[in-house]
């Protein structure tokens, strides 16, 4: 199908509700993280959610590593409670810092994975660069016009992502029986 090449490996309604436990054990040792609208709203610093799930992570036994569109202060303001690596001014989707990030964390395609809430940039770059994906639900509603614009967009590869899904499920029944 035409939109395939943005659809992301999974969909969680939120950073938080992703079961880090159970990719950990299917042998996934490396997480990237978007951070505006994935992690915090746009421009926050990291808030008691975040440094929780963060401490979760490392305890797990994860690398991290932030990549961001971003500029440095503002990744390493987010940064400054969770202390992981990042990566500023990425050019997502690009997938030069995506690689830069996977040698950072010492992980590689096949033991990483990547969190982010846009298609165009978070999961395009991930795909592109050979990592699975994990598309989250944004946090908060305003965002910057670039941004509101590509939603439209989104709404509808995410319209067909959804229905790829059902027909999958529909398949995969009809196989059962």
């Amino acid at each position: 199908m035409m939109f395939d090449m943005f659809f992301p490996d999974w969909y969680a309604a939120s950073a938080y509700a992703i079961d880090f436990e159970e990719l950990y054990e299917r042998g996934c040792r490396g997480v990237i993280f978007d951070i505006d609208n994935t992690l915090v709203p746009h421009g926050a610093p990291a808030d008691e959610r975040a440094v929780n799930l963060f401490g979760r992570l490392k305890k797990i036994g994860y690398r991290c590593c932030l990549i961001s569109n971003n500029q440095e202060p503002r990744v390493k303001m987010f940064n400054e409670k969770i202390q992981v690596d990042y990566v500023y001014n990425a050019h997502k989707p690009s997938t030069k810092n995506y690689r830069k990030a996977m040698e950072i964390m010492g992980t590689d395609t096949d033991n990483t994975v990547f969190v982010g809430d846009q298609l165009f940039t978070d999961v395009w770059g991930a795909k592109r660069t050979g990592i699975r994906s994990i598309l989250v639900k944004p946090i908060h509603p305003k965002e910057e016009i670039q941004i509101v614009l590509k939603r439209y967009l989104e709404r509808i590869v995410l319209h067909f992502y959804f229905r790829s899904l059902k027909k999958k499920k529909v398949e995969k029944r009809r196989k059962l029986l």
